[in-house]
Formats: structure tokens, sequence, C-alpha cells
């Protein structure tokens, strides 16, 4: 089995507690995840299966959409409701000092990693020494955050319906609905403890949904009990995605049975003439899905490859 599954994954797992689950069913020893998820945490999880492996590292480098809910007012240890409360304050900020104070949070900057993270330091992971009561300076890492907007599920107001979200209750006061494009290594628990840090009164994240990992949407995701009925019932061809669907963005490009054997050794291998400059989805005369190359000056070299290998 080659291929990748969307998986939309459930609270109260973890990222690695699906692998393992989707590892015994499938029986494959290749597989992993496009990007973790905290196990509040739902939606999209992409998941690779045998030689798609290989295109795991493209989808964790990838841009990610969310839907996030902000409880203001609340600190705790993890940053998000799952931790212990460290603090209740009282909200004087209105839902327009969130609005106005979001374009700080856009752009590049830098992001202090929490401790309940996996994070290693010395060999042990962050979460793990926090889980003894021990806090270790951390070096802020570099992040991207493309788009951050508000909605506010406030008294008096109609709660918000975003991308499935269950709306939260009119009566749950200082809870706003913020939706976030961002950039690898961003942690939307922080970043919803920084808001609540600089209006003054504290933050956490309460419920987060990602609906968009690269390429890949909610409207693509299975649950995990589809995946697995499939699964037991020989049917998991109609749902598994091709591994070129990972490079949709890319031009598709096919070579020669010339070229395919020197693609296959690894050696770069001409293309048609005025072929632009570019990564291309690369294909072999039969239309099979080969590899991702980068054509310059009318020469393809491999940036990965996903034919197998033949053994000798």
């Amino acid at each position: 089995m080659n291929g990748i599954i969307i998986i939309n994954k459930p609270s109260g797992w973890t990222s690695h507690d699906v692998i393992a689950k989707l590892r015994g069913a499938t029986k494959q020893k290749r597989i992993g995840h496009g990007g973790t998820l905290d196990p509040m945490a739902t939606g999209v999880l992409p998941v690779f299966v045998g030689r798609a492996t290989r295109a795991a590292e493209f989808c964790e480098n990838a841009e990610k959409e969310y839907i996030a809910t902000l409880k203001l007012g609340i600190v705790t240890d993890t940053q998000d409701i799952t931790g212990n409360i460290l603090s209740e304050n009282k909200v004087i900020a209105t839902f327009e000092d969130l609005k106005n104070i979001l374009p700080q949070f856009t752009g590049a900057q830098k992001q202090i990693p929490p401790m309940y993270s996996a994070i290693k330091k010395d060999g042990k992971k962050l979460y793990e020494l926090a889980r003894q009561g021990i806090e270790i300076p951390r070096e802020p890492r570099e992040i991207y955050i493309s788009t951050l907007s508000v909605g506010v599920d406030a008294p008096g107001d109609p709660p918000p319906r975003h991308c499935g979200l269950e709306p939260q209750s009119p009566d749950t006061p200082d809870t706003y609905t913020l939706r976030i494009t961002c950039s690898k290594g961003t942690y939307i628990r922080t970043l919803c403890h920084d808001i609540g840090a600089a209006l003054g009164c504290g933050g956490t994240l309460s419920a987060l949904e990602r609906t968009r990992a690269g390429v890949y949407t909610k409207d693509k995701a299975h649950t995990l009990e589809t995946v697995l009925a499939a699964i037991s019932t020989d049917t998991v061809n109609s749902i598994i995605l091709p591994i070129d669907s990972i490079f949709s963005e890319y031009p598709a490009i096919a070579i020669s049975a010339t070229q395919l054997r020197k693609a296959l050794n690894g050696a770069p291998c001409k293309t048609q003439e005025n072929t632009r400059n570019g990564r291309y989805r690369v294909y072999d005369p039969t239309c099979k899905f080969l590899l991702l190359g980068e054509v310059n000056n009318n020469v393809i070299t491999t940036i990965k490859s996903f034919f197998e290998v033949k053994q000798k």
C-alpha cells in the first residue's frame, strides 16, 4: 500500500495514537503523519503510507490553517484549557481591543515555545521537565503568521458557526474564534497565551481544529472509523490519495524512455526545449509518477524520488 490518507483526527487522540492504530490495521511498517496535532485538537492529519512516507516532510513544512477558540481571563500551565489554572483575571478588553492588537501577531516574528511541548533539551522532552515542575529558558523560534482574524461569541451576539466547529454557548463571555494561517512550528496555544498577555488579562486555548495542512483540506478528511472500516473490507483504495497529490500545485511533465533510464539512476536528464524553470511532477512514458524535480535550463534534477528501487 502506497499513498496518503487524510484523517479527521478526533479529540483525545495523539497523532502517534492514530499512526499506531493505522499501522496495526494496515500491517505497514512505513507509516507516518504530516504534522503533529495536540491531543485536544481535531482536524486534518495527513497520514503517509509506504513509499509515500518520503513525501511527509513536504507536508510537515507546509502552511497550515486553524480555527481556534480563545478564552480570555484564564492562564494555564499548558497554555490550553486542559492544563492547571494558574490565574483567573477580570477581562476589561473588548472585541475591538482584541481586533486592534492582532496585527502585531501577524507576519514574521519570534515565538517562545511552551514548556509543555515535545521539543528536546539535553535529550529530555520539555513536557517531561514541565511535569516535574521544572521550567527552563527556551530559545525563540522564527515563525510566520500569514493571516489572523477574529469572530466573537459573547453575551447578546449570535454564536459563530465556523468550519463545522460546535458553536459556543451565547452565555460564555470573553470567548473568541480565531482564524489562523501559519508556518510550520507555530504553537496556537502559545499564540492564544501571548494575545491574552498583550491584552493584560491572560488567555488560553479552549478548542482547536486544523482545517488545512498544505494542499489537504477538511473536505478531503475521513473519520478514523471510516478508514479502519475501509481497511478491514479491503476498500481503502477508494479513500487513499496518490503520492503525487501532495505536489498538485506544480505542473506535470513526462519524460521519454531514454530520459527514464537516467532518472532511475538519479542522473540529471534533459527535457523539451523552452520548458520553464521551476518545480515539476515528473512522470514516465506510461504516466506513472516518478519524482518531484527541478528544471533549470531544460535539465531536470531530482528533488525527491518516489519509484521503488529494484533490488539487484
